[in-house]
């Protein structure tokens, strides 16, 4: 599903990936570890086309990845949940939030507003259709803002340090619901003990280079 070899990209002068080569097969479920700043969040921007590598190919559902478009054409298919969610959450509503991107896929609004009640029910959050965004606790918008991606029914899903601000209850209904699904995803995160839980596969980023830990 997602192919990257000899990924090349540096800040000034240090390589944060350094000849990084990955592949994502269906089925997958990738915990990605590393210290602060070891390039873990670089990497996942690089296979979204958020930033371009300096060398290497990104191969994503079978096709070279190079431009704008490219990159475009993966959207929804790849779905990304940022390490902070007042980056995803920008609707008065959760109902608008949630709802915002399978409108922009072309469904009508009876099925958007299907498609919200499937997967906010799905995270245990009924009934939150209409509370205000700005108004929920940070572990809410954390699954709030996990709905907006889910509700576009993604084949690959990137979380960015999704236990960021949970609480232990609510870190735990997350791993269940990531354990749950049959989803194919790539995980960051500092919490090895939630990496243990809710991954098959485990690399690590450290001077650059990625390797495979046990």
């Amino acid at each position: 599903m997602i192919r990257l070899r000899n990924i090349r990209f540096r800040y000034n002068c240090r390589y944060v990936l350094d000849g990084v080569s990955l592949e994502v097969l269906r089925g997958d479920r990738i915990g990605l570890l590393g210290a602060n700043g070891s390039g873990k969040t670089t990497l996942c921007h690089v296979i979204m086309g958020l930033i371009s590598p300096e060398s290497g190919e990104v191969e994503i559902f079978g096709k070279p990845r190079r431009t704008r478009p490219d990159f475009t054409e993966i959207r929804g298919r790849v779905g990304y949940l940022f390490q902070d969610s007042d980056d995803q959450l920008f609707c008065p509503t959760v109902l608008e939030d949630v709802a915002f991107g399978p409108l922009n896929m072309g469904k009508s609004p009876e099925e958007a507003k299907r498609i919200v009640r499937s997967t906010l029910a799905s995270l245990k959050l009924e009934g939150f259709e209409n509370r205000v965004t700005y108004r929920l606790s940070g572990g809410e918008k954390r699954l709030v803002a996990l709905a907006t991606v889910l509700a576009m029914e993604p084949e690959v899903l990137i979380l960015d340090e999704p236990t960021s601000g949970l609480d232990e209850p609510t870190a735990d209904r997350l791993a269940e619901i990531l354990v749950a699904s049959d989803l194919t995803y790539i995980l960051i995160s500092h919490d090895r003990e939630f990496v243990d839980r809710t991954t098959n596969k485990r690399f690590q980023i450290k001077n650059g280079i990625l390797s495979q830990v046990a």
